[in-house]
């Protein structure tokens, strides 16, 4: 993802934002520098990012953190807080 792509997806001012491994092939300059920018667009503009990564370093970006396993929600965390189990 680059500034140019998150410049259009942000032009019609959606109250959601969903990123796709946003620094998934960015060197990691770039990709602290779109993490910042997804992170400065939800405090200013009010938008939710719904990130999917691999990557613990953006993960951490978030404030709400969904672990998935084999297609079922297995643990959800709050910034600062120890992942909870999800029950059944």
């Amino acid at each position: 993802m680059t500034r140019a792509a998150v410049a259009r997806a942000l032009v019609n001012h959606p109250s959601i934002l969903l990123a796709d491994e946003p620094t998934g092939n960015l060197d990691s300059k770039t990709g602290q520098a779109i993490l910042s920018l997804l992170r400065q667009i939800n405090r200013e503009d009010h938008c939710t990012v719904v990130m999917v990564t691999h990557s613990q370093e953006a993960a951490s970006y978030g404030d709400h953190t969904i672990f998935g396993r084999d297609g079922r929600i297995e643990k959800i965390a709050r910034r600062g807080e120890q992942p909870g189990e999800v029950r059944p």
